[in-house]
């Protein structure tokens, strides 16, 4: 592409102008989001052995940021992530680092995702797994003001006994910092209605659903999620556009697609980040947020996908802040925190201009709006629910 943003005729804006943007991060993965130095640091901890104490040759071996081909080359990082995240200590780390991360750029809300079964290969139980987790978002919380939940996760290609524990697992801490259950790992050959009773428990008990869809196979994955799952939001959905009934079904009932460009390219779902469909999508009216997938594994940010979808498709800032507010409406949180989030990002939103500079922010301005990290605050009253569509 050129210097010139085709639809504004203005130069690129930088990558820093991003990173001051409020935002979220809805698909974000525990184990795919460590930092590198953690990883040796752990494993230094730990007496973990792994295939280079060297960064970069470790970096290297596990494809960080590198075209892996397909998503189950691109899994095989985790072979490493996981192995030094079998303690508490190690888990409630990651998860404070993470939120750490998130805060630097200015995500103000996120939801990250883990499948706790994979952390007790040493013994640890399933319990401890996700309380050490939440103790360590919570400590972020605290320090950091960003607020973060969690989503539990079955796997695919394990067994639909295991999801099934899963899904009993985020009954229990409904409303404990639990907000949502998913369907991970590899999807060919691994169809989400023999995880069916996983999600009937769950949404028996209403608690939201996504599921990854679409990324490695074609849209019957995600038609299954939606109508075999019941899922409410779909996981990448890079090939919904092969079926445009499909495609006009999400669109009418307003299901958010939780988009992450360079992870997909990096497992081979799109050639690059030009041909990504997120344009065509968003153009369509669907309602689609911008994610990370794996910070590490990826190599990315927020910021650096955003600034992808205006620099490689050529997105305006106004379209960037639409999809900034769909990931806000499309949280797993209480309506009326929606709204008080809407109510603030909107404003702020506002004073980001397309030639780059900010405008003074309200005194009021603030990294949340007020109460939403504790629930307590009065219910705002200008947004409708048409607001919210």
């Amino acid at each position: 592409m050129s210097d010139e943003v085709a639809d504004l005729g203005q130069p690129h804006l930088p990558l820093e102008f991003f990173q001051k943007l409020p935002k979220t991060d809805l698909h974000v993965h525990l184990d795919g989001s460590l930092r590198l130095e953690t990883i040796l640091d752990l494993a230094r901890i730990h007496k973990v052995q792994l295939p280079s104490t060297d960064p970069a040759q470790l970096r290297k071996s596990m494809n960080l940021g590198q075209n892996c081909g397909s998503l189950v080359e691109y899994l095989k990082a985790f072979d490493v992530t996981l192995q030094v995240m079998q303690h508490e200590d190690a888990l409630y780390r990651v998860a404070y680092e993470l939120a750490e991360d998130v805060a630097r750029e200015n995500v103000r809300y996120m939801e990250v995702r883990y499948a706790p079964m994979l952390h007790t290969r040493l013994g640890l139980k399933i319990t401890s797994v996700v309380e050490a987790v939440l103790a360590g978002l919570r400590a972020a919380h605290d320090s950091l003001g960003v607020e973060s939940n969690v989503i539990l996760c079955g796997i695919r290609n394990i067994s639909p006994e295991s999801s099934l524990e899963m899904a009993e697992l985020a009954v229990a801490y409904k409303s404990r910092g639990v907000v949502g259950f998913d369907l991970a790992g590899a999807e060919n050959d691994h169809p989400a209605k023999h995880h069916k009773k996983a999600f009937q428990l769950v949404r028996d008990n209403n608690i939201n659903c996504t599921i990854h869809a679409g990324e490695a196979y074609g849209p019957e994955s995600i038609a299954q999620a939606l109508h075999v799952c019941g899922a409410h939001r779909i996981g990448h959905g890079c090939r919904l556009r092969e079926d445009g009934d499909l495609l006009h079904y999400i669109n009418d009932h307003r299901i958010p697609l939780e988009c992450c460009p360079s992870s997909n390219v990096q497992t081979g779902a799109v050639r690059d980040l030009a041909s990504h469909p997120l344009k065509l999508y968003f153009n369509l009216g669907l309602r689609v947020t911008i994610n990370t997938d794996n910070r590490l594994v990826t190599d990315t940010t927020v910021s650096h996908e955003l600034w992808h979808c205006h620099t490689q498709m050529g997105m305006s800032l106004a379209d960037i802040k639409q999809m900034i507010v769909a990931g806000f409406k499309s949280a797993f949180l209480p309506f009326h925190i929606k709204q008080a989030y809407l109510r603030r990002v909107t404003e702020e939103l506002e004073h980001f201009t397309a030639d780059g500079q900010i405008r003074p922010l309200p005194p009021a301005a603030s990294s949340r709006p007020a109460g939403v990290g504790d629930r307590r605050f009065e219910a705002p009253h200008t947004i409708t629910v048409d607001n919210l569509s």
